[in-house]
């Protein structure tokens, strides 16, 4: 097996389970070394209020298994300190990094869908904003000094959703688009470095919290339709993690910076398949089938709008005196 990544070293920041776990180790099977952080380790416990069995050590494990090599880092990415340490590591290990993931989440304990943001705890949803966005930017920050030497790196950050739509739940919205966001910012003033930073979003994540919901295994999780016919249109996460990893393999990736990439529309660019051979596409199945969730996705035209008329950059001191 051809693997692109060979040589390169990345970071998947939230990689314990879900689209994490997954990029992670399609990351691995392109040849990477992968530094899999996460808050729930097999050697110092869950993390607080997690009630799930993954472990960072276990996604590493299968990062080695793809081909890669899994490297297992509990970081808590709201400690400044943590992420710190974990920056150096990276830095005495191998000197630079050449991609950041950023997918830390957490927050599905910290919301309940169908209520109002009155009806809500603020706290909790505070919190989110914290663990899902403060994060990122803290650990972008200092992962940043590890890519800037080589003029050369690669920052993802997964959301959910590639258009402006409302997503349901007023902090969960606040979340995601905000990520779309963070990649463009990023994207605007790295864009002298030769840094890319972009979002990506999975379509119906079959994830293992998924398949549990829906109660049925990765053997049989078509059974799951019974429950909710789009659940047909689900893909694994390891579908978003080809999409990552063929992003990191192109050699042109720059010109896609500060825009957001959905895993179907990348599979039908770069031709991967999901690890059970199929080719799930949630934007035709949208369009065809879940026609209520219609949406319209990120275009020209929107991304026109975020950008002064004149050309004027972000850092150009002179056009704000």
């Amino acid at each position: 097996m051809q693997r692109p990544l060979q040589n390169k070293i990345a970071l998947v920041a939230g990689a314990t389970r879900g689209a994490g776990r997954g990029i992670a180790t399609m990351l691995g099977e392109a040849g990477a070394t992968v530094y899999c952080t996460g808050r729930s380790s097999r050697n110092t416990g869950l993390a607080s209020g997690d009630h799930r069995p993954e472990t960072i050590e276990e996604t590493a494990e299968r990062v080695t298994a793809a081909g890669g090599t899994g490297i297992a880092v509990r970081t808590d990415h709201s400690d400044e300190q943590q992420v710190q340490a974990l920056m150096d590591r990276i830095r005495n290990d191998h000197g630079r990094l050449d991609i950041l993931v950023n997918d830390v989440w957490g927050g599905d304990s910290l919301m309940s869908w169908g209520k109002k943001f009155w009806e809500e705890d603020h706290h909790q949803g505070f919190k989110m904003l914290q663990q899902a966005i403060h994060t990122h930017i803290l650990t972008s920050k200092y992962a940043l000094p590890l890519m800037l030497p080589q003029q050369a790196g690669l920052i993802i950050e997964i959301t959910d959703g590639d258009g402006f739509f409302y997503r349901g739940h007023l902090y969960y919205d606040l979340v995601k688009t905000s990520l779309i966001r963070l990649a463009f910012g990023m994207a605007e003033e790295l864009e002298s470095r030769n840094i890319t930073a972009l979002a990506v979003t999975p379509g119906f994540l079959r994830s293992e919290m998924m398949l549990e919901i829906f109660g049925v295994t990765e053997e049989n999780w078509r059974d799951g339709a019974k429950k909710d016919p789009n659940f047909i249109a689900s893909e694994t996460p390891y579908f978003v993690g080809r999409a990552i990893a063929a992003l990191a393999a192109d050699a042109h990736v720059h010109k896609k910076t500060g825009r957001v990439y959905s895993s179907w529309d990348l599979s039908d660019e770069y031709g991967f398949t999901d690890i059970d051979g199929n080719r799930p596409h949630w934007g035709n199945h949208v369009r065809d089938v879940a026609t209520t969730y219609q949406y319209k996705r990120c275009d020209d035209e929107f991304y026109s709008y975020w950008r002064f008329l004149s050309g004027v950059k972000i850092g150009d001191t002179a056009s704000w005196s």
